[in-house]
């Protein structure tokens, strides 16, 4: 079905042809009569009519051949002649775009990038001094074309027109200057802001074969777009409209739609900054402006180099990022900028450059953030505090660079004083208020241990209240638990090895971002994979026999399931403590879920992959089996210890957490750096363990029993990172080794294991030390493996940390521990320093509790082992000798 425009005509002699629901006629013909006449749908007056001259008229246009049968006669309205009519009537006559031919070109698809753009219709203005075989030419080819098109006769028409309706192209008669003159005309449309995107084609004169063609560029002055030599051949006028649509209506179309991108730019909270391949400033978004203090127009074409410069970044950053983004490559960091007032500011920087014309690179956009810090904060402040202060209301308000506490920026009490009469009752009512939390009862039991030092020290000798001094200030410090380094453990192997261990990464930020993507991976080798635990291949079999072992050799079922040990190994360890049971999941549920979850190990990483999992599990199972061990805890201490140990490294991506922190990753953003990769453990093991039933093995237990056993998972990976270490092995050996050594508990007395352990079970936290520090021995136990076991484990963890110190040096990153420098590395150095300084104590203190003979033996060999290795003066893992053999 159709729908026949109805016609306007308007005071100024434009021709509208607008939509009309009511008709389904492809065509109306129209007569307007003196005095008030109806048109369809619309009212005229009959003074307009009579202004309108009778070139106007299409009284008896007929389609050309070419139209085909398809048109049909037009309707008389009103039952009169259109040829008998008064002079001063017209008959008008418009084809609309919904014909049979045209219903073809409603909308169209355009793609600009990523952008899905809907191109409605073309819509077509014919500026001609009178009807005549070309108007009527453009006329008809804009039907077959489906464009909607629209005729005026002067410049006043033609203007209103053009701002009523914005038409895509503009056609004007420049073939005679005795009506008017085209190139006027086609200024003043140019001169309107709309006009931008709008193609204006000029029709000459059809020069004679002996006449030498004009130049254009009077025309391209004029601004003209392009001309069309005369020809009234719909054909050829169609054709020429056509390829302007494909043309430059489609690439102003693009354009146009580019204002979006623009609008969500300023309103974009990231300084947005665009350059040329020459870095010279090209544009930047009202958030620039207000991070860096600058206005637009001071910076639009000048050179980055032409900028102040902060003297706080490295002397190579800018050659490094240089190096990267004249690559083709995306550079991500930390640079300091400094804003026009001269205060220095940490950003966090990603530039990306942009391929243009000739496959070259044209434009470099950068994405800046405040990197929020103490001192950024003070200088934001300050700044803003200074442009309230001056009346400098030219950097519009954007509180997302502000990363200052918000309550300097609410009304300060003083003032109020000054300004209001109640403002006293609001003073009394804020010192009253804080009066009332200086009484509150909620004292943490620090504030209350330090209360009673404070009353001990009134009445206490002159150095005794010294020594309580200096007992406050140490409790007062924040890392209660975290031994300093003394004159003799000042090694640089240990120092890098804590540092690189224990730092959160807080105090080291700086240089390039790293952004880790996660390998969410599910495919599986073409090993197959045991329906049952007693489907499993006989040369694993073999092998898991002896997996209640500690000297179990966990390389050999790694090489036999071609790098899969956790599937096997968990589903033997599994089905001994019964967690299948536990959980009521069926095995081939569990099986599953340690194939979705031994997926997400990254198999690249020489030492946390899935074979690391394994021998975690393995460790952990086997403490599980010491009497003491078992028991201090239930059956669900049990399941959450061996879940937490398959999953407790999943998805790592071979970097340490400090390393994720220097490079602002986004992890350590969306962990807050604390934590970052033990938070990510355990958030997408629950993640991928719930998101289908296949392997839900959570699904059959009730919320209650989930609650307990996912945050004893929980808190038993996050007791994995290393910064709060030495808090963990102190309460343990506060809570647990040294209740246990008092008389009324001594070994040596009858019944005492039974009590201690009961005892235990009767205080739940004690049970989350316990398994707190059987996570944390299982994790780093590979210097009490037999001696062939701790030296693989020994090169894979050198070589991932060599890796680490690779890339940050390739990045620009702080170097964590430059130490592991595969150069210069000393592995029995490094061995021997992580053992005295983190294994030793907590081995010790375990072995207490546990009663590990076999693991301190061990212990003792490894480290003598190291301790020659490092005598002689050998850096490697063995002896060049041994290497030979």
């Amino acid at each position: 079905m159709g729908c026949a425009p109805s016609i306007h005509v308007s005071h100024s002699g434009v021709i509208y042809c607008r939509d009309s629901e009511e008709s389904n006629s492809p065509h109306q013909t129209t007569t307007i009569s003196q005095g008030t006449t109806a048109l369809h749908g619309l009212f005229v007056k009959t003074d307009a009519a009579d202004s309108i001259p009778s070139v106007l008229a299409y009284q008896s246009r007929q389609p050309p051949p070419s139209a085909g049968p398809r048109r049909k006669e037009r309707r008389e309205s009103g039952g009169a002649s259109a040829r008998s009519r008064t002079p001063h009537c017209c008959s008008v006559e418009a084809e609309t775009q919904t014909s049979s031919s045209s219903a073809k070109a409603s909308t169209a698809e355009v793609q600009v990038g990523p952008m899905r753009l809907t191109q409605y219709p073309i819509q077509v203005l014919l500026i001609f001094a009178k009807e005549d075989n070309q108007s009527n030419g453009f006329w008809w080819a804009c039907d077959r074309a489906g464009y909607r098109c629209n005729v005026a006769w002067t410049l006043e028409s033609a203007l209103e027109c053009f701002l009523d309706k914005h038409q895509e192209i503009i056609v004007i008669d420049h073939r005679n200057s005795k009506y008017f003159d085209a190139e006027d005309i086609c200024r003043s449309i140019r001169a309107t802001e709309l006009s931008e995107h709008t193609v204006i084609l000029a029709v000459v004169p059809r020069t004679s074969a002996d006449q030498e063609e004009t130049s254009v560029l009077p025309l391209l002055d004029a601004g003209f777009d392009r001309q069309f030599m005369e020809n009234s051949s719909v054909t050829a006028c169609y054709n020429e409209l056509v390829q302007i649509e494909h043309g430059e209506v489609r690439s102003q179309f693009k354009l146009r739609a580019c204002n979006a991108v623009f609008t969500a730019l300023d309103h974009c909270q990231e300084a947005v900054e665009i350059t040329s391949e020459d870095h010279v400033i090209q544009y930047v978004n009202p958030a620039f402006e207000q991070m860096m203090g600058y206005c637009k127009g001071e910076l639009i074409g000048k050179e980055l180099t032409e900028l102040p410069k902060s003297d706080k970044n490295s002397a190579d950053l800018l050659d490094n990022i240089n190096t990267f983004i004249k690559k083709g490559k995306e550079w991500q960091g930390v640079y300091y900028a400094r804003r026009k007032s001269g205060d220095s500011i940490q950003q966090h920087v990603k530039i990306t450059p942009v391929v243009g014309q000739g496959g070259k690179i044209r434009h470099f956009v950068s994405l800046k953030r405040l990197h929020c810090t103490n001192e950024n904060n003070k200088q934001l402040y300050k700044s803003h505090r200074e442009d309230k202060y001056t009346g400098d209301n030219s950097q519009p308000e954007s509180g997302s660079y502000k990363c200052k506490n918000r309550r300097k920026d609410s009304v300060d009490v003083k003032s109020i004083t000054s300004q209001s009469s109640d403002a006293p009752s609001l003073q009394t009512r804020r010192y009253s208020s804080m009066a009332r939390i200086h009484s509150m009862t909620i004292e943490a039991p620090i504030t209350k241990v330090i209360n009673i030092i404070n009353a001990a020290q009134e009445n206490s000798p002159i150095t005794v209240a010294e020594a309580l001094d200096r007992v406050l200030e140490i409790l007062r410090t924040t890392e209660l638990y975290s031994p300093q380094l003394g004159t003799k453990d000042e090694d640089p192997h240990t120092s890098d090895l804590v540092g690189g261990l224990m730092n959160d990464g807080l105090r080291r930020l700086s240089g390039n971002e790293y952004v880790f993507s996660k390998n969410m991976n599910l495919s599986h080798t073409h090993l197959p994979v045991p329906n049952t635990i007693n489907d499993v291949p006989p040369c694993i079999a073999q092998l898991l026999d002896n997996e209640e072992s500690w000297d179990f050799n966990i390389f050999e079922l790694e090489a036999v399931t071609n790098k899969r040990p956790l599937v096997y190994l968990g589903l033997k360890v599994f089905a001994r403590f019964g967690v299948s049971e536990f959980l009521n999941c069926s095995e081939a549920t569990l099986r599953a879920w340690l194939q979705v979850i031994e997926a997400n190990y990254h198999s690249s990483n020489s030492y946390h992959n899935s074979t690391h999992a394994a021998d975690v599990l393995h460790a952990t199972a086997f403490f599980l089996g010491k009497e003491r061990v078992k028991g201090s805890l239930d059956h669900l201490d049990e399941v959450a210890a061996l879940i937490a140990a398959t999953i407790h490294d999943v998805d790592h991506p071979g970097r340490t957490n400090s390393f994720l922190c220097n490079a602002g990753s986004e992890l350590a953003v969306l962990y807050n750096d604390t934590a970052v990769l033990e938070s990510h453990h355990t958030a997408l093991a629950f993640q991928l363990t719930t998101k289908d039933s296949k392997y839900n093995i959570f699904k059959n237990i009730d919320r209650n029993r989930y609650r307990t056993l996912r945050q004893a998972i929980i808190d038993m990976v996050l007791a994995t990172e290393m910064t709060k270490h030495f808090e963990h092995v102190n309460k343990f050996v506060n809570s647990i080794n040294k209740p246990m050594a008092s008389p009324e508990t001594s070994p040596h007395s009858e019944g005492s294991d039974t009590e201690c352990t009961a005892n235990i079970k009767n205080f739940p936290d004690n049970q989350t030390l316990i398994k707190r520090m059987m996570i944390k021995c299982a994790d780093v136990a590979n210097p009490c493996r037999p001696l062939e076991l701790c030296i693989e484990w020994a090169g894979r963890i050198s070589e991932e940390y060599f890796a680490q110190t690779d890339e940050e040096k390739r990045q620009g990153l702080p170097v964590v521990m430059p130490v592991f420098d595969r150069n210069t590395c000393s592995i029995p150095k490094s061995q021997i320093s992580f053992i005295d300084y983190f294994i030793t104590d907590m081995f010790d203190a375990w072995d207490a509790f546990a009663h590990l003979p076999v693991l301190m033996q061990h212990l003792a060999n490894n480290y003598k082992h190291w301790k020659t290795l490092d005598d002689l003066k050998c850096k490697s893992l063995r002896l060049p000798s041994e290497n030979n053999n």
